[in-house]
């Protein structure tokens, strides 16, 4: 078996064993989100964000999360070394949290594997600040490791209602190679991402048996008729999306 394939699989048993309270809770809090009609936010910065882009907008999953996206800090920026300056820019995270309008009973998830930096610390606090719940994907080795670059020298793991950790390795990647220092292959975004797509699966069958009919769900645009369905369930719940489609 290829040595990537094999760490991924053994990651993914860790943490569906040792993870499944804190996912359940983060099902009981979307679930209700939804039932309720509040919003759902996802963020991160630079890669942690790819697991924005993956709740957001994307056939099969749901369209009540809504991705934060901070132009600075994404991958397309150039140079691409702007985005860690960015992350640990203090004062940043607010004004992003200034523009999203979070509400009371809201949920908002922050991916940050090394949960340090101070963007993402500071989405959390301006979010809790007005009654949202947080649910964190991290790694809480790694962040135990390393020091807060925030000036209350809180880590993510330390702020947050609901904390999932990635279990990775410290540094994020995992394949050793005899004789190169560095680890090779990422895993926070592989983890990460079934993590959240076993939530939305999870929070959809808890709406059926709620009596949800037509969970809030994207389907496929390529698929004859999805347009239209998209765009009746979408008006349905517009209370809690706060993007468009046109």
């Amino acid at each position: 078996m290829f040595d990537y394939f094999n760490k991924i699989n053994n990651l993914l048993n860790i943490v569906e064993k040792e993870e499944n309270e804190n996912i359940q809770k983060a099902v009981e809090l979307l679930t209700y989100a939804n039932l309720n009609h509040q919003s759902v936010y996802i963020f991160g910065a630079s890669h942690a964000g790819i697991l924005a882009e993956e709740m957001y907008y994307r056939a099969g999953g749901l369209m009540t999360i809504n991705a934060i996206f901070g132009r600075e800090l994404m991958l397309d920026r150039n140079p691409i070394a702007v985005t860690s300056k960015m992350e640990r820019l203090e004062g940043y995270g607010q004004v992003l949290a200034s523009s999203v309008g979070f509400q009371e009973g809201d949920v908002l998830i922050l991916h940050s594997v090394s949960g340090r930096n101070p963007v993402t610390i500071d989405l959390a606090f301006a979010a809790r600040k007005v009654g949202v719940k947080i649910i964190a994907i991290t790694n809480k080795q790694y962040s135990s490791s390393t020091t807060s670059r925030h000036s209350t020298g809180k880590r993510l793991f330390e702020i947050a209602d609901v904390v999932i950790d990635n279990h990775g390795d410290i540094g994020d990647a995992t394949c050793s190679i005899e004789g190169v220092p560095q680890k090779i292959g990422p895993t926070s975004t592989v983890v990460g991402a079934t993590i959240l797509n076993a939530i939305v699966v999870e929070v959809c069958k808890q709406l059926v048996k709620q009596g949800v009919k037509y969970p809030p769900i994207y389907y496929s645009a390529n698929l004859d008729g999805g347009d239209a369905l998209n765009q009746s369930l979408f008006k349905k719940y517009q209370e809690s999306i706060h993007y468009s489609l046109n």
